[in-house]
């Protein structure tokens, strides 16, 4: 068995009196992270698409995963209205266009059409997912909850929890029937201002649980 070291030095501080860094490692720390890449329709019909990269899966049966939003934005407020969003893979390909979708516009202008992507129709819900994409959950809402702290004090952050009622995988990434995690190249969020991480076949390696 490998020795570990032990950390003899570390940097500890309490969150609420500032972290005394350059910049809040927290980020860094919780990553890197999946992006929830949320497409959603306003009950106008106008089509909503945004990243969140506090995202994650929470159970298997029934399949739910969820994105919580810092302020009540757009994509929360289709959701809360429609009950319906779609989650859409971020590859290394998408990656300039997902960054454009950050974009701070109006209500009425589709980020769709900001980042020349294309809306495609789902099979279960009305929301439609990203095209360029290979990867799609088409979600129904299950959940939407505002966060408090340990005081129980609300703060101005959104829960929005979902059950995948519908996947969308391209048939290039199964191989022999399972999905390769690495072949779609997927972005992550790390810390810090701009960094992001690409998943790759080098990165691989394997444990298997203790029986």
């Amino acid at each position: 068995m490998t020795e570990i070291a032990m950390t003899t030095d570390s940097h500890f501080y309490e969150p609420r009196d500032g972290h005394r860094l350059p910049h809040d490692p927290f980020n860094a720390i919780v990553g890197p992270r999946p992006i929830g890449w949320i497409s959603s329709r306003s009950l106008d019909g106008v089509l909503n698409l945004a990243p969140y990269s506090f995202f994650n899966a929470f159970n298997y049966t029934p399949p739910l995963i969820g994105f919580s939003s810092i302020g009540f934005k757009d994509t929360v407020r289709n959701i809360e209205a429609t009950g319906e969003f779609v989650w859409n893979l971020v590859t290394r390909d998408l990656a300039e266009a997902m960054n454009q979708t950050c974009a701070s516009v109006e209500p009425e202008v589709s980020e769709f059409e900001l980042a020349g992507l294309t809306p495609q129709a789902s099979r279960i819900v009305k929301v439609p997912r990203v095209a360029e994409s290979p990867v799609a959950f088409e979600c129904k809402l299950s959940q939407l909850i505002q966060l408090q702290g340990a005081d129980g004090q609300s703060v101005d952050s959104w829960l929005v929890l979902g059950e995948v009622v519908g996947v969308h995988i391209a048939s290039e990434l199964l191989h022999e029937g399972v999905y390769d995690t690495a072949a779609a190249k997927p972005v992550l969020r790390g810390g810090g201002a701009a960094d992001y991480f690409e998943i790759t076949a080098e990165q691989r390696f394997k444990m298997f649980r203790p029986r």
